[in-house]
């Protein structure tokens, strides 16, 4: 029986076979060492593509963080020239019925007509009378943004108002108002507040939505501005979501956009949702961006499903194929990291150029239209500082242009001046820094005017020195009108002292040699060169080459040697031209055919009769405040 119990033990191999050998060694040489390297670069994958997620929500939200900043410096900017064009045309009155008149009524409508982004816009004065345009009609809830707007610039702040919707149905529009205070140096005169449409904040939101993001901007007190959906209500308390409390927390504090992981609760489900948000501090809104973690990751999740199932064929077919099929997942992960990393140095134009229909495909599919966005979002800020730089300069020359039209002898003379001294500045080869600076402080240096009695500035003859005095003041007037815009700070060296001397006869204070701003020195030159050569009711001009010759005896002594020598050489090479002007009488503007205006008449009797003597006898050397007091 033992014996029978004994014959039914199987039979111990004595060798293992070659095939389990042969499994074995491919099991250990070949899937093992995949397993974790595939390990490995799954996990390093799947930290890239959520940096790149996140990547994506922050650049989105930075963009138009960017861009709502650019818009409000921009509403600034044109808030702060008309508040300097109501000051020139008001001269700085406005009180009563003062604020009423028609030009600074064209002045409002002008500026509301400027951008379709201003719905309404409306003046105030001390009393809160004012005037209006717009094509919305202020409701209660406007009126009362006014009202906190108007207490604000009594204080001397700027003001943002709350988001509000005036309409209803289609015509329904999104709105907030924007005030700066009217201020003639520490004195308030009134307010100017503009009712901002938020269109195109909805538009840039429903752009960003096509992406799968949902997009929408809250303010400080975690309150819904606007979104790109409807059915969200502005003014709709947005902090049951996590990422909102986060940014309301932060306060003043928040400056750097944050991106979190949050649940939230869609109807009786919590969903898991990944989130970003950018501060705009000059608002002290925030844009937030947010998508549900599964759609926001799936990239990740498709990649490991590959991974593994590559993993497993590698097991089934050998170690060769599945090294190729390695090869195959990470070449095209390398090529969106490098392609990720040369986003993250600017260069936005970079594209994958990968063909698969797999979800790697997919997946670069959409880092190229993710890409193109983020250029075009680049491109857009690029366009609206071109087109902000376009407003400033427009506005600049609008305000020389009011100047000038104030006296038609001078009319064009700033605009001249401009010219001849960037002339003289290419010459002396001076670079495109100094060149913008001298383009703005050349068209404005006579800015001061504006605020000089008619009766002294249109006076034909000779002032006396009474009145030589105000006229001397017109310097120190514009630079103390263009003091309050801080973009203007580095133009006012040419504005204040373009009739300062060399040798310390000039004025308003005196200063001598190296003392003068390049920039003062440059403008000196071109304003004293256009003097001399246009008509004046009390002088005729010179010939250019006679002018020439005054100027050079005026070098180092008045004029800065080096800009004279710069004129001199591009007249000599037929660079500069002077049209003239011929009058059928020299005190009526009226009968005078349109050409350059002239030099400026000076100021007591014996500079009257220096005028007439360099006139008549081109003398040697005359003395500039003869020739550029007016100027």
């Amino acid at each position: 029986m033992a014996r029978a119990i004994l014959s039914l033990k199987l039979p111990i191999p004595a060798r293992v076979p070659i095939l389990y050998v042969i499994l074995g060694v491919l099991v250990a040489i070949s899937v093992v060492p995949m397993y974790f390297y595939s390990a490995k670069v799954e996990s390093i994958n799947r930290d890239r593509l959520k940096t790149n997620e996140m990547l994506l929500q922050n650049t989105v939200t930075r963009s138009l963080a960017d861009d709502l900043s650019q818009h409000e410096a921009s509403l600034r900017m044109m808030l702060a020239n008309l508040s300097s064009a109501i000051q020139i045309s008001s001269a700085g009155d406005i009180e009563g019925d003062g604020v009423e008149t028609a030009e600074l009524r064209a002045l409002l409508e002008n500026f509301v007509s400027s951008s379709d982004d201003i719905a309404y816009a409306t003046l105030l004065n001390t009393q809160a009378k004012g005037i209006s345009a717009g094509r919305i009609a202020p409701d209660a809830f406007v009126r009362r943004e006014l009202e906190r707007g108007f207490a604000a610039a009594r204080e001397g702040r700027a003001y943002n108002g709350q988001a509000l919707v005036v309409g209803s149905g289609k015509s329904a529009r999104t709105v907030v108002l924007v005030s700066s205070p009217v201020m003639a140096g520490r004195e308030f005169l009134g307010m100017i507040g503009a009712e901002v449409d938020l269109q195109f904040l909805i538009r840039r939101l429903q752009e960003v939505s096509r992406t799968g993001l949902t997009p929408y901007v809250v303010d400080a007190q975690g309150r819904l501005v606007a979104a790109y959906r409807p059915d969200y209500a502005t003014g709709q308390d947005m902090k049951n979501l996590e990422i909102v409390r986060n940014f309301v927390d932060e306060g003043s504090k928040a400056q750097l956009a944050a991106t979190k992981e949050f649940t939230m609760q869609d109807g009786k489900e919590r969903v898991e949702m990944l989130g970003t948000y950018s501060p705009v501090t000059a608002l002290d809104w925030a844009v937030v961006v947010q998508k549900p973690r599964l759609e926001a990751y799936r990239g990740v999740f498709e990649m490991q499903h590959t991974a593994r199932l590559l993993a497993l064929l590698a097991v089934l077919a050998s170690m060769m194929v599945s090294i190729y099929a390695a090869r195959r997942i990470t070449n095209p992960l390398e090529v969106l990291t490098e392609s990720s990393r040369a986003i993250a140095r600017g260069d936005f134009s970079k594209r994958v150029e990968l063909k698969s229909r797999t979800e790697i495909g997919e997946l670069a599919e959409t880092f190229n239209v993710m890409s193109e966005e983020l250029q075009q979002f680049v491109e857009d800020l690029k366009r609206a500082a071109e087109e902000n730089r376009a407003l400033f300069i427009g506005s600049i020359q609008m305000l020389s242009g009011a100047v000038d039209e104030k006296d038609p002898y001078t009319r064009g003379h700033s605009d001249r001046v401009t010219r001849y001294s960037l002339q003289i500045a290419r010459e002396m080869q001076l670079d495109d820094e100094f060149l913008e600076i001298l383009r703005i402080s050349a068209q404005l240096h006579d800015v001061g005017k504006i605020g000089i009695e008619d009766h002294i500035l249109k006076k034909p003859g000779a002032l006396t020195p009474e009145e030589f005095e105000i006229m001397k003041t017109h310097t120190t007037k514009g630079a103390n009108i263009l003091r309050p815009v801080k973009q203007l700070k580095e133009m006012l060296p040419g504005i204040e002292l373009h009739h300062e001397a060399l040798d310390g006869r000039g004025y308003p204070y005196g200063l001598q040699g190296e003392q003068i701003p390049l920039l003062a020195r440059v403008i000196a030159v071109a304003d004293t060169f256009d003097a001399l050569t246009t008509n004046r009711p009390y002088q005729r001009a010179y010939e250019p080459k006679e002018a020439l010759r005054i100027i050079h005896n005026l070098a180092g002594k008045r004029l800065d040697p080096q800009a004279v020598g710069a004129l001199t050489a591009m007249f000599d090479r037929g660079e500069i031209r002077v049209r003239r002007i011929v009058r059928t009488q020299a005190s009526d503007p009226s009968t005078a055919a349109v050409t350059p205006p002239a030099a400026e008449p000076p100021a007591p009797s014996k500079v009257a009769a220096a005028s007439a003597a360099a006139a008549a006898t081109a003398p040697a050397s005359v003395d500039p405040v003869v020739e550029t007091t007016r100027s």
